[in-house]
């Protein structure tokens, strides 16, 4: 017999592992076949047999009588591993021949698996045509292992090849429509690599507008068995738009039919969305050529054009921005102002008191009288100016209601002409069926009582004032919100004024009159008002042809309220415990001389937290007076901790001063800073007539307008 190629012992090892009863067999085993031109390794037991075959072999030689009564569990695991290409040979020796005679070769049989028995005695010959044929068998197994690495290696070039290229593989399958598609194939139509993934998943997720033409493809190749190629869009799950392009070929059968549809998919979205903006933009450049090509034959008339268009808008932007610098500077002087006026308020609050309780008490002496009197219209003056000022700071207590500005402005008439004297005519112009504007009645009386005035001052040699009425829609003003206002204009014919000067019109202080004819705070005040009610105030003049002042007022949404007699106040005869709270010594102690002065008990709280601290005894009160603007805790945040604490007792907020936070509606009787005894008396002899209760903050505050700003102030 020729000798074989022969290979070491290894993964691919063609040797024979022999397992006999005796060393004297094995030997004699392991001789015949090396004669024969194999390999043969002789096993002193059986832990020694698994070993050798687990490290590589081509087939076993084995004794029947040396695995009768041997433990076979870790040899028949192994064989049971083996991989799909492998079936390990064994050459069973037994004295009692095959399985058809020998029960226990058959068992051993179904143990082994790939079994050939050899009964002894047996000639050599037919034990090395047994080892031939095992390796033959073997060797075959080998090929069949190296074929499928190489497919393995094939199908991960394929696949690195797929990655590389990021491409989807799929396979429809035919007649039958069976898609088989790779995870990268399913990630490109928006879904999960191992998730399900269907034909009619793929036909759903096509966009609409592509479906069409798809099926028409997928027919013509089909029809045909043309490749099939074609770019459409899809749609994933969460409702993105996405490009694929799929190429596929035929595979037929032996008969010729179309078995399947092989193919590969790529996410084109990128190149499709850059095509779609190239395309976008060589459209947009043919355009542009065109309009350049019309463009040169008018060029002269079109740089003009445009360099007056471009003066304009530089001429625009200058003038926002010195409006901006303006309106910047302004805020800044009116947040200055405000404070100022609210300090100022402070003191003029403790001279008022203190000269109230000093005329009630000094002899009579008529020349201290006028001493006094004349402090206290100093310090009513002082009253007024500080109401101004804070009405420039946008920070006086306003009471914002529906008001009908026609009726308004005509019941004024009769002091318009009292005030604006016999050679100023005065005229109205008022149409009928104006809706009515959101207005505090008698600040904006003021504003048209200083307007009319200014108006007159302009005509030193008289002339005619013209007050006009009319609706207007704000769309692109920016100054002012869209919607519907009214606009109060006041006309005269007088000097007007300079350009310099209306720049400036509305500064605190800036006048043009002569020194002593004026404060310089009436357009200040009135375009204060107006901002604060959320208008404006519009100044149009020019020098020798008048000046028109204009009060943008907001339309109110509400109809204008039916005005009822107002109840009378009674008298409150007895003395009431009254809390007072102010931070500022100087007003507390004046504050508390008038309110004992009118016989009442008062109890002093520096703070808010020491107030709370009173509330909480069991101390008799009937009234808190509290001022706002405190450190640490505000006179509205006492007074929702109060009602807490006390929920019937009445609050009175002292204040001069509206810098309360957006939103908040205040419910609480107020009394404006400063005020004379006689209105302290009045308001809390209103206050505590009315009894206690949370209605009666809310049906009082509108009782809380201050007298001291009338126009004659």
């Amino acid at each position: 017999m020729a000798r074989s190629h022969a290979v070491k012992p290894g993964p691919s090892s063609e040797r024979a592992v022999i397992l006999a009863a005796s060393e004297r067999d094995a030997v004699k085993t392991a001789h015949l076949i090396k004669e024969a031109g194999y390999y043969a390794n002789i096993c002193g037991d059986l832990a020694e047999f698994e070993r050798q075959v687990a490290s590589g072999a081509g087939l076993a030689i084995i004794a029947d009588e040396a695995i009768r009564t041997a433990d076979l569990v870790g040899l028949t695991r192994w064989l049971n591993e083996q991989p799909s290409w492998s079936d390990f040979p064994i050459v069973l020796m037994s004295e009692k021949g095959g399985p058809e005679r020998n029960p226990e070769a058959a068992r051993l049989g179904r143990a082994l698996g790939n079994v050939t028995f050899i009964e002894r005695p047996f000639h050599p010959t037919t034990l090395v045509s047994l080892v031939a044929a095992a390796v033959r068998g073997r060797r075959r197994q080998y090929q069949t292992r190296q074929i499928l690495e190489d497919l393995t290696e094939s199908e991960d070039l394929l696949q690195t090849a797929l990655d590389a290229g990021h491409l989807g593989a799929l396979e429809l399958h035919l007649p039958d429509f069976e898609l088989e598609a790779s995870p990268t194939c399913k990630t490109f139509f928006g879904r999960k690599p191992r998730g399900p993934f269907t034909y009619q998943d793929l036909l759903e997720a096509v966009h609409p507008d592509d479906r069409a033409r798809r099926s028409e493809t997928v027919e013509q190749t089909l029809r045909t068995g043309a490749d099939y190629r074609i770019e459409y869009r899809i749609i994933w799950p969460d409702g993105t738009q996405h490009w694929l392009d799929v190429r596929a070929r035929a595979v037929r059968r032996p008969d010729g039919s179309i078995r399947s549809l092989v193919g590969v998919c790529s996410d084109i979205t990128a190149r499709k969305t850059a095509e779609i903006e190239r395309e976008a933009l060589l459209a947009q450049l043919a355009a542009e050529r065109t309009a350049l090509a019309e463009l040169t034959a008018t060029l002269e008339q079109r740089v003009e054009q445009r360099t007056a268009d471009l003066m304009k808008e530089v001429a625009a932007r200058e003038r926002a921005q010195e409006q901006l610098r303006h309106a910047q500077k302004m805020e800044a002087i009116g947040q200055l102002t405000g404070g100022v006026a609210h300090d100022f308020n402070n003191l003029l609050m403790a001279v008022m008191g203190n000269l109230d309780l000093l005329r009630k008490r000094m002899p009579e002496d008529p020349r201290l009288r006028r001493l006094v009197d004349g402090a206290l219209q100093g310090a009513e003056r002082g009253a007024s100016l500080t109401q101004r000022l804070l009405a420039f700071a946008r920070q006086q207590d306003l009471r914002a209601v529906p008001v009908d500005l026609g009726a308004l402005v005509r019941d004024m008439s009769e002091l318009l002409e009292r005030s604006l004297g016999p050679r100023i005519t005065l005229r109205l112009d008022i149409p009928d069926g104006l809706p009515a504007a959101c207005v505090d009645t008698n600040q904006l009386e003021l504003a048209v009582l200083n307007l009319a005035i200014n108006a007159r001052d302009a005509m030193p040699d008289g002339g005619v004032i013209e007050i006009r009425l009319a609706a207007w829609q704000a769309k692109n003003d920016p100054a002012l919100q869209p919607g519907s206002y009214l606009k109060l204009s006041v006309v005269d014919s007088g000097t007007g004024m300079s350009p310099d000067v209306l720049k400036r019109a509305i500064e605190p202080f800036f006048s043009s009159k002569p020194v002593g004819k004026g404060t310089g705070l009436g357009l200040s005040m009135v375009h204060g008002l107006a901002v604060q009610l959320g208008g404006a105030l519009q100044l149009s003049s020019a020098v020798g042809k008048g000046t028109t002042a204009v009060l943008v007022l907001p339309v109110a949404t509400t109809a204008p309220a039916v005005e009822s007699p107002e109840p009378a106040v009674q008298k409150v005869k007895r003395s009431a415990v009254i809390l007072l709270v102010d931070d500022d010594p100087l007003i507390a102690m004046s504050t508390m001389e008038m309110l004992e002065d009118l016989g009442h008990r008062v109890i002093g709280a520096s703070s808010g937290p020491h107030a709370l601290d009173i509330l909480r005894s069991d101390q008799e009160i009937d009234l808190m007076m509290t001022d706002h603007v405190m450190p640490g805790m505000t006179g509205l945040e006492l007074a929702a901790a109060s009602r807490e604490l006390r929920p019937h007792l009445v609050v009175l907020l002292a204040t001069g001063y509206a810098e309360l936070p957006d939103g908040t509606q205040v419910d609480l009787p107020r009394l404006a800073k400063p005020y004379h005894q006689d209105q302290l008396r009045e308001r809390l002899d209103q206050l505590l007539g009315q009894g206690a209760g949370p209605h009666t903050a809310a049906s009082a505050d509108s009782l809380a307008t201050p007298s001291n700003l009338s126009p004659s102030h």
